[in-house]
């Protein structure tokens, strides 16, 4: 009886997981580049890594990618210094595993390819990913 009561209530829910799955996601990347490294940082984010979410949206995985660097200082605790919001087509693409082909294509010359993404990562004092929920507001 409770099995059927579970799988009942699973059928019904299908519909509101699927339409959930199907709609955008959107992340926000934050980056905290060490003090000297800011023009370094984003050489090598713009050289290895954008080509990589520019093929991950040609493949429809992603539906656009913004870039921001904050305009003034802020208060110094938590300072951002690199912004990266991407839309994911779906909840589903955000988990897709990226096909190392397409990098293999991109950056034939692997060795410095990861070297330079270690490199990228060394120079960054933080890195935190933000999932984002939309708030619809009353109407």
């Amino acid at each position: 009886m409770k099995r059927c009561l579970w799988l009942l209530v699973a059928v019904a829910l299908l519909p509101c997981i699927a339409q959930a799955e199907e709609n955008p996601y959107t992340v926000a990347y934050y980056y905290r580049v060490k003090w000297g490294f800011q023009q370094e940082y984003e050489r090598l984010f713009m050289k290895n890594h954008y080509p990589v979410l520019a093929a991950d949206m040609k493949q429809g995985l992603i539906r656009n990618v913004h870039l921001f660097r904050p305009t003034f200082h802020g208060d110094g605790r938590a300072d951002w210094t690199f912004l990266v919001v991407i839309s994911y087509a779906s909840w589903q693409a955000l988990g897709v595993q990226r096909d190392e082909a397409v990098v293999k294509r991109l950056y034939p010359d692997q060795a410095t390819f990861e070297k330079e993404e270690r490199r990228r990562f060394e120079i960054l004092d933080a890195h935190w990913d933000i999932p984002l929920t939309p708030v619809k507001p009353p109407e």
